[in-house]
Order: structure tokens, then C-alpha cells, then sequence
């Protein structure tokens, strides 16, 4: 089944249990998916939704930081249990010991040595850590390891 049959299928089932949160957050995922698919005039796969859900997550995430700065606790726990419902669709999340082993192997392959390779080395890790960790984690291992 695809992702984008089971998202509609989890939106019938939150319909039918009354889950506002989930419906609401499986809808706009899924809105987002149908503008990308008209603006482009192509149908998704599985790999192109899975960055639409990541892109979802990240914006949550961002807002998150930014409704507890606020003092918005009615919106930070709508904000987590939205993230917790998009987070079912992502892949298992990288530790931070596994996205440092992956980083590590990308700086000794394309020799980087200061924090301006910070290019080489993101676009060696990225491609692997699709969908499965955040590039700001990604980021702040490298610049860790390089200093």
C-alpha cells in the first residue's frame, strides 16, 4: 500500500473516532501533497511524500520552538501531538550517535578539514539520511567534528 493510501486511510479512521488533531494534520499533509502534484502536473511517490511529510514535521518543529518562547501552551500541545502524528510516517529517526558515524565517514571521503567543506560533506550525508533525521542535526554534528 502507499503512503498516500494510508494517509487516506488514516484520515477515515480519524474521521471515524473523532480524532480532530489527527484528521486535521493527515489533511493538510495531504492538501500539501495535492498543490505539489498540480503545480507540477505530476502524480508523487512515496519518496517525494515522505519529503513532504519531513517538511511538515520541520515546520512544526520551528513553530513549536517559537510557541514555547511565546508561552503558548494551549498551541505547544497541539504542536506535539501534531508532530507525533506526522512522526508515524517518517522512517525510524537517526540517533545522534548514528547521524556522527555517518558524518564521520563522509569527512574522511571527501577529505574535508574546515567548516568551509561544510557543502562537500552535506551533500555526501544528506542523500543518506533522507527523511531519517533533520539537516540542522546534520549540520551541527559536522561542525562539531570538524572543530
Amino acid at each position: 500500500m502507499s503512503l498516500k493510501e494510508t494517509l487516506l486511510g488514516d484520515l477515515k479512521k480519524a474521521m471515524k473516532e473523532k480524532d480532530n488533531i489527527a484528521k486535521s494534520t493527515v489533511t493538510m499533509v495531504r492538501a500539501a501533497i495535492l498543490q505539489i502534484e498540480k503545480d507540477t502536473k505530476k502524480e508523487l511517490d512515496d519518496s517525494q511524500i515522505l519529503d513532504v511529510v519531513a517538511k511538515q514535521v520541520k515546520q512544526r518543529r520551528d513553530s513549536l520552538n517559537e510557541f514555547v518562547k511565546a508561552g503558548r501552551d494551549d498551541l505547544v500541545e497541539e504542536t506535539k501531538a501534531e508532530l507525533d502524528v506526522l512522526m508515524k510516517y517518517l522512517p525510524k529517526q537517526l540517533s545522534k550517535e548514528e547521524v556522527k558515524e555517518i558524518v564521520k565517514e563522509a569527512i574522511d571521503k571527501v577529505g574535508a578539514k574546515t567548516a568551509k567543506d561544510m557543502g562537500k560533506i552535506m551533500s555526501e550525508v544528506m542523500p543518506k539520511v533522507k527523511g531519517k533525521t533533520d539537516g540542522k542535526v546534520v549540520n551541527e554534528v559536522a561542525r562539531e567534528l570538524l572543530n
